[in-house]
């Protein structure tokens, strides 16, 4: 099974490096798990919405160049669907039941995902009406798969 992240923008905090680094280490005993980083685009507190379309289509294009035709792919966006975390767990136990075992999640940059990725997921999904930062959003969702691997192995992780 092939996990990855392709997600907007570099990775600044020590600590949030040390976290995901620690749950990507758990998650090699299930599958390969990658971080695929795309630059994120200059975007000015006081934007048009033609200039926020410009942008997200410009970070969209370099995130569906990371996408192949082949993968499952999870947008994260806040009009997604929440799911528990058994929920999820399911859905990724059913996913590689069926086929499939490349699975990509999506977080896109300040100013959300641009439509043309949203067209190519599969499936969105939601953590919240929360914002968050992208950086934070990186670790929590890391865990969560972890999480999932673990429920579905029956692990007491999950209490």
């Amino acid at each position: 099974m092939n996990i990855k992240l392709v997600v907007v923008g570099k990775l600044k905090e020590k600590y949030f490096k040390q976290g995901i680094a620690e749950y990507a280490k758990r998650l090699s005993r299930f599958c390969k798990f990658q971080i695929i980083e795309v630059p994120d685009e200059k975007a000015p507190e006081s934007l048009s919405q033609a200039e926020m379309d410009d942008v997200m289509a410009k970070e969209g294009s370099r995130i569906l160049a990371k996408i192949k035709d082949r993968e499952y792919v999870y947008a994260l966006a806040i009009l997604g669907k929440e799911r528990s975390s058994e929920a999820f767990a399911k859905e990724i136990a059913d996913l590689t039941t069926y086929g499939h075992s490349d699975i990509t999640f999506v977080i896109g940059g300040s100013l959300g995902l641009s439509k043309e990725v949203l067209d190519r997921a599969d499936t969105q999904i939601s953590f919240g009406k929360f914002t968050l930062p992208h950086q934070l959003m990186r670790l929590v969702l890391t865990e969560q798969i972890y999480r999932a691997f673990m429920i579905n192995e029956g692990s007491p992780y999950h209490k």
